[in-house]
């Protein structure tokens, strides 16, 4: 058996443009029953795609391809000397291990590339099998210069760090001269120390025919066209899924070295454990237990805001069952975590938002102050945020003044230390007018070419170039009356979708109760450090992820109220009326400027038929204008005009 132990996918962004659900449907078509995931010195699609490979049946090999350099410390001109190497985690130790060298390639050894050294290396090899890469790779470079002392002690090093049957000499045939060079000195090499050959397929992309979209991608990250002489190519249409059959003609003088590709692939057996929650602890210093803590807090509140209510009344009861629901699945120091942040922020003057989403479905939210709403007095139902039945984390979105909220996450940040605290990765994708005006660049196509076919795309929320074609008469004309239209938009559909750019989540923010390069790894963005991994798999990793969500709305709000203050007028937000006739005659008349959620223009012609009059006509106004209910608007304002 053969399996593909050097491989790239989309998450090398810009360069790999092996999608993971394709590849699976490849692997599975050619027989395989592994692969590995070797992205350029990151990790950000591992659980992604040992989750598709394992619902298909197949086995992932979790690695990744780092730079590593002499000293990463090292921000000099020789610093930029950087060469590859292949790791791959053997268990779960060398999972822990290959997340904290990616992770340091960024947070200490930056430098054009995140970059790792052989110190770092020795000090984290545990768990972790080494191959010895590419022609970008210390041992070919060492070879094709005929320094073969050199090579010898490298090998003899990298047994060291790794351990002699933990290090393979790997080797490649895609009809690159140098490769042709040093082939049969590896191979020559490997035999001579005893040390075991790996045969690989550096693949970027899964067909032979996606070559050519591969290197429009390369383009795109080098900011070159395809005429440009002097852009970075590959030398070669070779670097696709290769079948066992190709392989062991390529490599037919060394069949162990194909051989060899599975066996390693065996030894690789890191699993991960999903649906399991790994909240951290929220510190009490009072001597109770979080239980106690969380139900105290509760009756302090109920006290206040249900103060004619006894236990055997409607709200205590709910409170109860709450309760009840919360500490049978574990989510009590959730709770006390979000309601400490919350309460940091109000008690030093930054405006919260009263509640959104689920999560105002539930008594103790309300009874805490995480929320202003009163689930009994609107009906929303708990279950909708917490049900036993449906095991799934709960999710608070809380808004903070937008000036402000970094504050919190400060907070938080020193609570909690600042190795527990994260913010999330985001990142940017390949929509369809975006990928036509970056293909037709590349392509050398001049702009207005370019940017009549982008705004042909009708301007809809997540709409895909194949949608648009259908919909829109003028692009279809395009693509089906001009070549170089239609080159140009099949070239996006093969790219279409893909990572372009890493970047910050707007809101997320990952609390851990170890600190967070144990569960995750990490980067930096500019001066953000963030999550490797986007807040889903954050999420199906079990981590409490908390959204703090900067909004504007709320620093007008407190504007506004220290200008009335300075009028003399003191008012809280809380204070704000919600049954003010001039505010819904305002509303009525969609003049709605600068409200929140009310401001669009088909929300302003929907609010001038609906005249709401009171604060439910809002409530309904927000649910019926989204995809679906929206068609039942006309027979909703016909029904609320009936006597």
């Amino acid at each position: 058996m053969f399996t593909h132990l050097h491989l790239h996918t989309e998450y090398s962004l810009l360069d790999g443009a092996c999608r993971i659900n394709a590849l699976v449907e490849k692997l599975k078509s050619l027989g395989m029953d592994s692969c590995a995931i070797t992205d350029h010195g990151v990790m950000y699609g591992c659980i992604d795609f040992y989750t598709a490979m394992r619902d298909a049946g197949l086995k992932p090999v979790i690695g990744s391809e780092a730079y590593v350099c002499r000293d990463r410390l090292d921000r000099s001109g020789a610093g930029r000397e950087y060469s590859h190497l292949i790791l791959l985690c053997e268990n779960n130790k060398g999972y822990e291990n290959l997340m904290y060298l990616i992770s340091q390639g960024f947070l200490t050894g930056y430098y054009y590339k995140p970059r790792i050294d052989y110190k770092l290396l020795k000090e984290h090899a545990e768990g972790l099998i080494c191959l010895s890469a590419c022609l970008s790779g210390d041992l070919p470079k060492l070879l094709l210069d005929d320094r073969w002392e050199d090579a010898r002690k490298y090998i003899r090093f990298m047994q060291e760090i790794f351990g002699k049957d933990n290090f393979f000499v790997e080797i490649m045939d895609h009809g690159i001269r140098e490769e042709k060079l040093v082939l049969p000195r590896l191979i020559k090499i490997a035999r001579e120390m005893d040390v075991p050959l790996v045969a690989t397929n550096d693949c970027h992309y899964i067909d032979e025919k996606d070559a050519d979209a591969q290197e429009v991608l390369m383009c795109i990250q080098t900011g070159k066209t395809l005429a440009d002489e002097s852009r970075m190519r590959m030398e070669t249409r070779e670097l696709y899924v290769k079948s066992e059959e190709e392989m062991r003609r390529l490599f037919a003088s060394v069949p162990e070295a194909v051989d060899m590709s599975h066996k390693i692939a065996e030894r690789c057996n890191v699993t991960f454990e999903f649906g399991v929650t790994r909240l951290p602890h929220y510190p009490i210093e009072t001597g109770e237990t979080p239980e106690q803590m969380l139900e105290r807090i509760c009756r302090e509140g109920m006290a206040r805001l249900y103060p004619e209510a006894k236990e055997e009344d409607e709200p205590y009861q709910r409170l109860q069952y709450e309760l009840n629901v919360i500490k049978g699945m574990g989510y009590v120091d959730y709770f006390l975590i979000v309601w400490d942040f919350i309460h940091y922020a109000k008690s030093h003057g930054i405006m919260v938002g009263p509640g959104r989403g689920s999560g105002a479905g539930s008594i103790v939210a309300y009874s805490m102050g995480i929320t202003m709403l009163d689930p009994l007095k609107y009906q929303l139902l708990f279950e909708r945020f917490l049900n036993p039945e449906r095991v799934s984390m709960p999710d608070i979105d809380v808004d903070f003044c937008y000036e402000r909220r970094q504050e919190v996450i400060d907070y938080v940040a020193r609570k909690y230390g600042a190795d527990h605290v994260s913010q999330i990765i985001t990142f940017g994708t390949m929509a369809a007018r975006g990928v036509i005006r970056d293909v037709g660049r590349v392509l050398g196509m001049n702009y207005q070419e370019t940017d009549a076919v982008a705004k042909a795309v009708p301007p809809e929320l997540g709409i895909t170039l194949q949608q648009a074609i259908k919909i829109s008469p003028q692009l279809n004309t395009m693509y089906h009356e001009d070549e170089r239209v239609k080159k140009l938009i099949d070239t996006a559909l093969t790219l279409e979708g893909m990572p372009r750019n890493a970047s910050t989540h707007a809101a997320g923010v990952l609390i851990t109760g170890k600190p967070v390069i144990e569960y995750v790894p990490l980067q930096r963005n500019d001066d953000i450090i963030t999550t490797q991994y986007p807040k889903d798999t954050v999420e199906h990793l079990g981590l409490l992820k908390m959204d703090f969500l900067g909004l504007r709305t709320l620093t007008v709000i407190r504007d506004t109220l220290d200008m009335m203050r300075d009028l003399g007028i003191d008012m809280k937000p809380e204070d704000i009326p919600l049954d003010d006739k001039a505010t819904y005659d305002m509303i009525s008349a969609g003049d709605t400027d600068g409200v929140f959620q009310l401001e669009g223009n088909g929300m302003r012609s929907f609010l001038t038929n609906m005249k709401p009059a009171c604060f439910e006509d809002i409530i309904a106004a927000i649910s019926l204008y989204r995809p679906g209910p929206m068609d039942s608007i006309p027979r909703y304002i016909a029904g609320k005009e009936t006597p």
